[in-house]
């Protein structure tokens, strides 16, 4: 049996544990640790839906995609859903068949470790292995350095689309997974 996920405490130097979301872990848990991770967008005027969705809300969209949980012990510090193929809304400039993934999250206590980019590299091969070719993703235009991150990854800006939860404009950015 997994051991169910508590709020981050002081995190030690130990690699966090990645694993599935299961039946036993706490939606209001994971729902935190949005709030907490995309506290300082909300605090610069970047509005992300993870920065005040309800529990309700993350359950809805944990239903859509596999949700994996970076944990710390038994403290969740970083999660993220991936969901192939992505079915995007009508006019979104998405490949068909493309993979996407959300709510990728960090801790403020892990920042700099790493974490997000396991994350990552964990959102990109679940998605290849799901068979999709391309990863596609958004984000706030107004948070360059988010922007930037993701294109020093290798994602590529190939749009832009507004949401109607949020307060900005995003900018879509696009990923080849294909082996050259």
């Amino acid at each position: 049996m997994t051991q169910p996920v508590k709020a981050a405490k002081c995190a030690s130097s130990d690699e966090a544990a990645i694993r599935l979301f299961t039946e036993e872990d706490s939606v209001q848990e994971l729902t935190c640790l949005l709030h907490r991770a995309y506290a300082d967008h909300a605090a610069a005027g970047r509005v992300f839906f993870a920065s005040y969705q309800s529990s309700q809300d993350t359950a809805h969209r944990l239903r859509k995609g596999e949700c994996w949980l970076a944990l710390q012990g038994t403290s969740l510090v970083g999660t993220v859903t991936i969901v192939t193929p992505y079915v995007a809304p009508e006019g979104y400039p998405a490949p068909a068949g493309a993979g996407s993934f959300w709510q990728l999250a960090v801790d403020p206590s892990q920042r700099g470790t790493g974490l997000g980019q396991r994350l990552l590299s964990l959102a990109e091969a679940r998605v290849a292995a799901r068979g999709a070719a391309q990863v596609v993703i958004d984000t706030s235009s107004q948070a360059t350095e988010l922007v930037g991150w993701y294109r020093r990854r290798g994602y590529v800006p190939v749009g832009t689309w507004r949401w109607d939860v949020t307060n900005y404009s995003s900018v879509v950015l696009l990923k080849d997974l294909a082996p050259r």
